[in-house]
């Protein structure tokens, strides 16, 4: 074990309670929380200090992910098609494309849906199906299926318009977006088997959304509010020679140019890193399980000075915690740990 990070960093516990489900999204003073079957939406306020009342909620068919508008509204991604919702419920366009990669198991989309800051366009990721076998990247036997790199999609969020697209070299599994605060850069992530994570920079009003930058085995992990500079987490999958390293770093949210750099095994000789989350412009928190020797693998949570991604110490929680964290961008997060919910601040 590093003595690196290891500095106690005092938290306070401001308000606990137990959650029907994950929450996935806060946005406009309301939190959706995600059951598995159904997306809910609760007041943030009250829902903090609480009060498990659900404003409205919306029914998801299997497999489905649904992304919180800042209309109040739900993108659908679905295992053919994806469509925008009212908080009523009805549904206001719907845009079908080819099923999902996965053979002859049910289609799932890889990753969510992401919103512009203003509300006004959608980008989402589509399978893109091939007849000629030659040309594929990826075939099944049952059923038949060819497909070709997915294709990246920008939508007008009220009509379901397709205002931009854009190949990109992937057939994901797994798929994270993030749209720069300023609206001008949007940043995706799509994970696929064998190759690990490609990272993109895109200008998103361009009709064929001009690629700024890129990198790859690395993941988006979010922006440093105020900032041009955005996050990313590596994750070592041994997928290449001496694939070993965990890192973070910060990156130039037009261009994509690294800036900063950490790497991880110098908190812990082997620490399993598993996400980094920014908490407001000056921290970010990194969580990881850490193996010692004659106990059991432990959760550890991690404080960063957000600019230099430096390590400021460990939290020090009263009890053991998860690894499920949900910045709230007020400084405070959530964790998890079984069906109940703990909201924390630094001391």
């Amino acid at each position: 074990m590093s003595k690196m990070g290891e500095t106690p960093i005092g938290v306070t516990l401001i308000g606990e309670g137990s959650a029907p489900g994950a929450v996935a999204a806060v946005t406009g003073g309301r939190v959706a929380v995600d059951t598995g079957d159904r997306v809910e939406v609760y007041e943030q306020r009250a829902f903090l200090a609480g009060v498990r009342s659900v404003s409205y909620g919306l029914p998801l068919p299997p497999q489905a992910k649904a992304t919180l508008a800042p209309d109040g509204g739900f993108i659908v991604a679905e295992g053919a098609a994806v469509r925008a919702v009212t908080a009523d419920g009805s549904t206001r366009w719907r845009l079908p494309h080819d099923p999902w990669h996965g053979g002859n198991r049910a289609p799932r989309a890889p990753g969510f849906p992401a919103v512009s800051p203003d509300g006004k366009l959608v980008s989402v990721l589509t399978p893109t199906l091939v007849e000629d076998d030659s040309r594929a990247v990826l075939v099944y036997d049952e059923p038949h299926c060819s497909y070709g790199r997915d294709t990246l999609l920008i939508l007008d969020a009220a009509s379901g318009a397709i205002r931009g697209r854009r190949p990109v070299a992937s057939v994901a599994s797994g798929l994270t977006q993030h749209w720069h605060p300023d609206g001008a850069t949007l940043v995706v992530s799509c994970w696929t088997a064998w190759y690990s994570w490609s990272t993109w920079w895109l200008d998103p009003h361009t009709d064929d959304m001009a690629v700024r930058g890129g990198t790859t085995m690395r993941e988006v992990r979010g922006s440093l509010p105020a900032s041009a500079q955005v996050l990313t987490i590596r994750r070592a999958e041994s997928i290449a020679y001496q694939d070993d390293r965990d890192e973070l770093a910060l990156h130039d949210a037009t261009t994509g140019d690294q800036v900063a750099l950490f790497d991880l095994e110098e908190l812990a000789a082997d620490p399993d890193s598993d996400d980094a989350y920014v908490l407001d412009s000056e921290h970010v928190l990194v969580t990881g399980k850490v193996y010692l020797q004659g106990r059991p693998p432990e959760i550890h949570h991690w404080l960063f000075a957000a600019v230099t991604l430096q390590p400021l110490g460990r939290l020090q929680y009263p009890g053991s915690v998860s690894k499920d964290v949900t910045p709230l961008g007020d400084g405070t997060w959530l964790t998890r740990d079984g069906g109940q919910l703990h909201h924390w601040a630094l001391a």
